[in-house]
């Protein structure tokens, strides 16, 4: 298996965002409520903390600790991404290239914002 370094890098910026985009962002977020349980608590300072926890069953629960661990659910993204960009170069190439995109826009956004309130 030969990969040239811009595969790699947009395998890797793809996998970041494809992981982000299933433990964190609101658009996934129905696909998460299968798997995990909302739990909400009052904070020390009398504020809402939510705290998500995966729901009982082997397969809710396999697939709740899953999603609720961004480390595991990104070996699981990486895995994905890497055999479909190597068994269905076609059709992942282009998936792989606009996540590649989306996640550098990301890290640039999260840069800019740090400087512009830290400043």
């Amino acid at each position: 298996m030969n990969i040239e370094w811009m595969e790699l890098l947009l395998l890797v910026l793809a996998t970041f965002r494809l992981t982000r985009l299933l433990v964190f962002d609101r658009i996934t977020e129905f696909l998460r409520r299968i798997v995990l349980d909302e739990i909400i608590e009052k904070g020390e300072e009398g504020t809402d903390e939510i705290y998500y926890v995966p729901k009982s069953g082997k397969v809710r629960g396999f697939f709740g600790e899953l999603i609720s661990c961004y480390w595991c659910t990104g070996i699981w993204c990486a895995a994905f991404l890497v055999l479909l960009y190597y068994f269905l170069p076609a059709i992942c190439s282009p998936l792989v290239l606009i996540l590649a995109i989306a996640g550098a826009a990301s890290i640039i956004e999260a840069f800019v914002q740090r400087v512009a309130y830290n400043h």
